[in-house]
């Protein structure tokens, strides 16, 4: 008899756009948001580098509902809050032409640090993204985990690409996110680990040496948390909507249990070269899920859209337990309709004007609340 899997529990953390409502720019909120929704969410809320951010953390959630309803909640509470100061929220990636320079750094001792420290690197880091929280039974297990589900990041950050522009430029990029993540050390796919002792080691080297002041200053694109019992997957971009954002978490909680099931029965998925997921990654990045990108094991090119469907053939069994299949099955639509950055570049298609872009991200933001 199959031993039942263990809950994988969530957490879902999001980046908002505070944007001025005439302007459509990226607008200083002057952390009237921030500590307006701490009164009502306690930590669930918290300013980031820069002013014209809003970053939300659900609870820890049983399921992939409890989940939804607390990113609903929050959505709601931070557009009440920025419509009370005449603010107006979206989410993507990337703002469609705010400028890095024009935007005021939160005072803050651990930004100033930051910013200190990496410069213009840390001062141009305008990004949006989505980071999601699985729960593990212990760090030895998220340590195989992480390294088994290196490969499916390019898969699943192919879905979340939603930063097509970049200072009032047409990139070419289906995510330009991540290439302005790139300029920070520690980031992109993580490197592979032979034991958590190995890791630890790691971590404790880079604190010891004063490359970091702590473990959370890795900032991969998918981490074994150096404080919670939880694998963080950190490479997506803010999605336009609860439905995509959900349909994400949904997947990569499943790639997680499906990849435990296999431990389970004394079987590994295969390691691949980090120099090879990283071709992938670039391809996800440039070109969304209308490229290709590489079948390792078959050794050719396959349309992404195609490895997006074998990715819910190989999590197939473990849907129904997780209790997820209504919010996986939303990947069709998106496969069907486009990802975000394709609605966004389809909006400035038909009108050529960048402020119609941000209409469209702030009205997809509230259409589901």
């Amino acid at each position: 008899m199959m031993k039942k899997l263990p809950a994988f529990t969530l957490g879902v953390e999001e980046e908002y756009q505070i944007i001025d409502p005439e302007t459509r720019d990226l607008r200083s909120h002057l952390s009237k948001i921030v500590d307006g929704a701490k009164i009502l969410l306690n930590e669930q809320v918290k300013a980031e580098l820069h002013q014209s951010v809003v970053e939300v953390g659900t609870n820890i959630c049983k399921n992939v509902f409890e989940a939804e309803n607390e990113i609903k909640f929050l959505r709601t509470k931070i557009v009440e809050l920025a419509d009370k100061q005449g603010l107006i929220v979206g989410g993507a990636g990337t703002h469609p032409f705010s400028k890095w320079q024009d935007q005021a750094i939160t005072d803050d001792p651990r930004y100033h640090n930051i910013i200190n420290e990496l410069q213009d690197a840390a001062r141009s880091n305008l990004i949006f993204g989505m980071h999601c929280h699985v729960g593990i039974e212990n760090r030895e297990i998220g340590l195989q985990l992480m390294n088994q589900a290196c490969y499916f990041l390019p898969h699943i950050f192919a879905l979340s690409t939603n930063s097509p522009f970049w200072e009032g430029r047409q990139t070419g990029y289906k995510s330009y996110r991540t290439k302005v993540f790139d300029k920070f050390p520690r980031t992109g796919l993580p490197e592979y680990f032979d034991s958590l002792s190995a890791y630890d080691c790691f971590l404790d080297t880079l604190v010891k040496t004063n490359c970091i002041d702590n473990p959370k200053k890795i900032w991969w694109d998918l981490r074994l948390h150096p404080f919670y019992d939880t694998i963080e997957f950190r490479i997506c971009d803010m999605s336009l909507t609860i439905k995509e954002t959900m349909c994400i978490v949904s997947i990569i909680q499943a790639v997680v249990a499906k990849l435990y099931k296999i431990n389970l029965n004394n079987m590994s998925f295969n390691i691949y070269r980090l120099a090879l997921i990283k071709e992938n990654k670039f391809r996800a990045s440039r070109y969304g899920i209308e490229g290709c990108m590489i079948d390792f094991g078959l050794q050719k090119e396959v349309e992404t859209r195609v490895l997006i469907l074998e990715l819910l053939d190989f999590i197939e069994d473990v849907i129904d337990e997780l209790g997820s299949r209504e919010h996986i099955n939303y990947v069709h639509e998106i496969l069907k309709n486009g990802t975000g950055a394709a609605k966004q570049l389809a909006v400035f298609e038909e009108t050529k004007d960048m402020t119609k872009v941000v209409d469209f991200i702030t009205g997809e933001f509230i259409k589901e609340l």
